[in-house]
């Protein structure tokens, strides 16, 4: 029998990885500040119609699609502070373009979707990097550690973010207010170039053929591998439905609710908190529990207290109360459900190929996500923005559904073994 193994050294010790998480904290939080600040451009700036809003969402998600594989075979060949540092150049430079293009008079909705659409490709780049750079650069003994503070630090972007979005929106003119994700952006550019830990990196066979084989790679494993591939399904039902959900929801809280911006801000930066909370709850529940279990009820909890929002009526504190209290839970039981999966998902997934298999599951898991803008804006011209907000919601239980039927839902208390690969 054998004794607990040996606590591992506090992964804050090293300068390396304190310089990532200030630098992937710093870069998330402009982030969900553009999330927030791009379509309120083209709503309350731009004067954009429902169709036009759910365009913009789709192209700002097409990367996801477009370039996610090809983004995990490219990390795995780089350094991933190299990319993470281009992908927040050009994401400043891009997003810093929009306030001069607007007192200039020349912003419009094209523009404004050529923005989207180059901000989210970088995105794609910056995400398969970071989500990989840990790997790289502590310990194995430390991924744990590591993993729950980058989670804990993207959940309260969240908080303070859409707070910042919707708040300057409010002082400022929308295009203008978007500097502050550039300002974000370049203090995660100053903070990533300075790691210096070098990385272990395979070294790959040149040639457009060594590209598809990698990218190859990571799609056998996900294909092959029942857990892996019913995490992807699962993924894809809930983004799909959700991008439809929130390109009606940011609709909906303006001009139907008539929510100002610093409210609309208020009201999503809510998920923060619940975020918070479920990422503490999620280092618990699944060793008391099951991992199965903790997800299949999480994810219809989760999905459950959105069916409350189409009842909602006015722009009293109650309403704006009642949108906190359900963004809240959102946040905990949606993000006790994204841990407990990467947990699954690192479990599986062989070292080597970490990357080409995060990739592979954000494009399966986010993909259809452009589709689900399209299809939002849509019914929300269609049907009108209170019976479309309500369908999409009931389309987010298609996600719970999967998993109960599928053998996620088997797991028990114990992580299931790795699974074969090579990188």
């Amino acid at each position: 029998m054998t004794g607990p193994a040996p606590t591992p050294p506090s992964v804050w010790r090293e300068g390396d990885f304190r310089r990532l998480w200030i630098g992937q904290t710093t870069s998330q939080l402009g982030t969900q500040a553009a999330q927030v600040i791009l379509p309120l451009i083209a709503v309350v700036a731009l004067s954009a119609d429902t169709e036009q809003v759910g365009v913009l969402r789709a192209v700002q998600q097409a990367p996801i699609l477009l370039l996610s594989l090809f983004a995990g075979a490219g990390v795995d060949r780089r350094r991933s502070t190299d990319v993470m540092v281009l992908a927040d150049v050009g994401r400043t430079v891009v997003l810093a373009v929009v306030p001069v293009l607007y007192l200039l008079g020349m912003l419009d909705i094209p523009l404004l979707v050529l923005v989207a659409f180059l901000v989210g490709a970088l995105t794609v780049y910056f995400d398969v990097a970071y989500q990989t750079s840990l790997v790289r650069l502590v310990k194995r003994d430390q991924l744990t550690q590591g993993t729950s503070a980058l989670e804990a630090s993207r959940s309260a972007t969240q908080i303070a973010g859409p707070a910042i979005g919707g708040a300057l929106v409010s002082l400022v003119t929308a295009p203008i207010a978007i500097l502050a994700s550039a300002f974000f952006l370049t203090l995660s550019v100053l903070s990533i170039r300075r790691i210096r830990r070098p990385e272990s990196m395979p070294r790959p066979a040149a040639g457009q053929a060594r590209v598809w084989r990698q990218i190859h790679e990571g799609l056998r494993l996900v294909v092959n591998d029942a857990s892996l591939r019913a995490v992807g399904i699962a993924s894809a039902l809930f983004q799909f439905s959700f991008a439809a959900v929130m390109t009606i929801y940011l609709l909906f809280l303006p001009r139907t609710l008539h929510l100002s911006g610093a409210a609309v801000g208020l009201v999503l930066a809510a998920m923060g908190p619940g975020a918070l909370v479920g990422s503490l709850l999620s280092a618990r529940l699944p060793r008391r529990y099951g991992y199965g279990a903790v997800l299949v009820s999480a994810a219809v909890l989760a999905d459950g207290v959105m069916l409350c929002v189409p009842a909602l009526r006015g722009s009293s504190a109650v309403t704006i109360g009642a949108l906190m209290a359900v963004n809240f839970l959102f946040g905990v039981f949606s993000q006790v459900v994204d841990v407990t999966v990467v947990t699954v998902r690192q479990a599986i997934t062989p070292i080597p190929i970490q990357g080409r298999v995060v990739a592979t599951l954000n494009f399966v898991g986010m993909g259809l996500t452009p589709l689900g803008s399209l299809l939002g804006g849509y019914l929300a011209g269609a049907l009108g923005l209170r019976t479309s907000l309500l369908l999409t919601a009931v389309a987010l239980a298609l996600s719970p559904v999967f998993m109960a039927l599928s053998p996620l839902a088997r797991l028990g208390k114990h992580l299931p073994d790795p699974a074969g690969g090579s990188g």
